[in-house]
């Protein structure tokens, strides 16, 4: 269900611009989010720093691109969110000498260290790949293109992403004994 949530503005915006265009879509995104914090906040209680920050960003660069009637602001949008979450994460291991996935995450996996140190590693790659790429897409190719990439592109890359690390981080995941079955039962 959460992962709905979490796209259901994708999803919104997709669908508006398809009917009505980019700058019907932009105003739905934006209010899709902001419906989006809400529920977030009625049912889980709190809103993590990166649904506030996906929040401000569309809200600028969609109001810059309903304000300004250019839909390159919007083009911009994914870009900066991308960039915006890579940096921080590039910031909190040179700067601050913090892995943030490794506190996102720590809880929910034991991980050696090099282990945690590639995965923030590659997450700061992938979200400077895919914020060029976006950029290269919504300047190359026509508006419609550029949606259609947003939505199935960016998810679909999102999604080959996260299996290619799930497998290479399988190789550190112990069984413990909760989970680890006897093969002669």
């Amino acid at each position: 269900m959460k992962l709905l949530i979490d796209f259901f503005p994708i999803l919104l915006f997709f669908i508006a611009f398809k009917f009505w265009g980019i700058y019907v879509a932009t105003g739905v995104a934006i209010a899709a989010t902001v419906v989006q914090m809400v529920w977030l906040r009625m049912h889980h209680g709190r809103i993590e720093p990166m649904q506030w920050l996906s929040l401000g960003v569309i809200v600028v660069f969609g109001g810059a691109t309903l304000l300004a009637h250019s839909e390159a602001f919007i083009k911009w949008k994914p870009t900066v969110l991308y960039w915006l979450m890579g940096g921080a994460l590039l910031v909190g291991q040179l700067v601050f000498r913090k892995n943030l996935i490794q506190r996102l995450m720590g809880g929910q996996m034991e991980l050696p260290e090099p282990a945690w140190r590639a995965m923030n590693w590659s997450w700061i790659v992938f979200f400077s790949i895919m914020g060029a790429l976006n950029l290269w897409v919504a300047y190359e190719f026509d508006t419609d293109t550029w949606v259609n990439f947003k939505l199935f592109g960016g998810l679909g890359l999102m999604l080959v992403f996260v299996v290619a690390q799930a497998l290479y981080l399988s190789r550190y995941i112990k069984d413990t004994p909760d989970n680890a079955k006897d093969p002669l039962a």
